[in-house]
């Protein structure tokens, strides 16, 4: 079987413009959480979020002098999705190597985009076209509505645009996909894109995930859903996973993709390898469209087909880079299903949140704790889980709590768990 390895990393987070920044900031357990800047919302029941803080896209794409015309009105998704592609490509060492550009893909895990949406779009000029009788002026409303409607900012708002970008951008003419999976998408496009290079469709993938939608529709639904924390006056300690006093996720941003590539490949051109993505699995609850199955049923399930496809025994697992949204369901069910899968030794095993320093990236959150997963085994150190401070009796794992722990970790699993029950797991280990 061809084995699959990563090669070159790139993230945009809420706590830093770059892998090493990122890294850096988990280490030293800084939250990227405050007040939502992107819109009023100051009537909302939640009004903090994880933004990009410091992102210039613009004068990024200057400095690279690429020859690809980007649009105008280009999605924040797909500029996070762009910054941290370069920066994988770069890390690579793709730019300088002779690449056959049928033989390169692009597998991303993205989402609902960020674009004006329809409740914003007619509330900006909906009430002018309403006459003095109440009636709606229908001829003005549609010749508004004409007027306003820019169709190339309608197309940046669609998913695939962001892989369109990816394939013109690095000239990548073999597979190519898009993963459309909630939370467990960035994690998925990964396992994808594994599957892609065994079955020889290709030998490096640019891959992973990246998402914005802090918008008011989509604060709005999450809050009308009670998955947000209403942890307003304390942003900081808003996302607290596994705590007993947790009391919903944190909405972020950001993009994380990285670079996989056939191990004979990536040796040929002496690329610099920082662990095998070893293992896949992915399943459904078929249970409910926001809850998790309660008996961690589907989630185990993903966990324990990641660890055979990988051929790695239970006692070999180091460390966890849970899910762990800080809802009350999600933390109560994934501890069950680690110990469905684990048993007595899930009591051993260092489990962590990053989501309570980066919150919640949706399509890219499981992307981006992938690449946490390589750089643990790199540095033989695991973050934390910050701000836990209460023990709950149903949450009763190691959760590394507070600080950053040194320990050796050769094998590593990460889970991401979707909206819907859509269940994936990764295995990461050293090479």
């Amino acid at each position: 079987m061809r084995r699959v390895v990563i090669t070159g990393m790139g993230v945009v987070s809420p706590v830093g413009n770059s892998t090493q920044a990122t890294w850096q900031a988990l280490l030293e357990c800084r939250s990227g959480l405050g007040p939502i800047t992107y819109f009023d919302a100051s009537t909302f029941p939640t009004r903090i979020a994880g933004e990009s803080k410091g992102f210039d896209f613009w004068e990024f794409w200057g400095k690279r002098r690429h020859p690809y015309q980007l649009p105008k009105h280009l999605s924040q998704t797909s500029k996070l999705a762009i910054h941290s592609a370069c920066e994988a490509w770069d890390h690579s060492g793709l730019s300088s190597a002779k690449l056959d550009p049928e033989r390169v893909g692009i597998y991303l895990g993205v989402g609902k985009g960020e674009g004006l949406g329809d409740l914003e779009f007619l509330g900006s000029f909906l009430p002018s076209c309403v006459k003095e009788d109440g009636q709606l002026d229908l001829t003005k409303f549609v010749g508004e509505s004409l007027r306003r409607t820019d169709p190339t900012s309608e197309i940046e708002v669609e998913p695939g645009r962001v892989m369109v970008h990816l394939c013109e951008i690095f000239n990548a003419r073999g597979p190519a996909s898009t993963c459309l999976t909630a939370c467990a998408a960035g994690a998925q496009a990964i396992g994808e894109a594994l599957r892609m290079i065994r079955e020889g469709e290709a030998d490096v993938i640019l891959t992973g995930g990246s998402h914005s939608m802090i918008t008011p529709q989509s604060i709005m639904g999450f809050c009308l859903l009670g998955a947000l924390s209403t942890d307003n006056d304390r942003p900081l300690q808003a996302s607290r996973p596994f705590d007993k006093t947790r009391n919903g996720f944190v909405l972020s941003e950001g993009s994380a993709l990285v670079i996989i590539e056939e191990l004979e490949h990536a040796k040929r051109r002496g690329a610099e390898i920082y662990a095998e993505v070893a293992g896949y699995g992915c399943t459904s609850d078929s249970f409910r469209v926001t809850d998790p199955h309660p008996e961690g049923i589907g989630q185990a399930l993903a966990m324990r087909r990641a660890l055979d496809d990988a051929r790695v025994e239970l006692e070999a697992v180091d460390y966890i880079n849970a899910h762990g949204t800080s809802t009350a369901d999600n933390d109560e069910t994934e501890t069950i299903a680690i110990k469905r899968v684990f048993g007595d030794r899930a009591y051993k095993i260092p489990v962590s949140s990053t989501k309570s320093m980066t919150g919640h990236l949706i399509a890219a959150a499981g992307s981006l704790e992938t690449i946490v997963c390589a750089l643990s085994i790199r540095h033989g150190i695991v973050p934390p889980t910050i701000n836990y401070q209460e023990s709950d009796p149903v949450c009763d794992l190691d959760y590394v709590p507070n600080r950053p722990r040194e320990v050796p970790v050769r094998v590593a699993l990460t889970n991401s768990f979707g909206f819907g029950g859509q269940n994936t797991s990764l295995v990461v280990r050293a090479l």
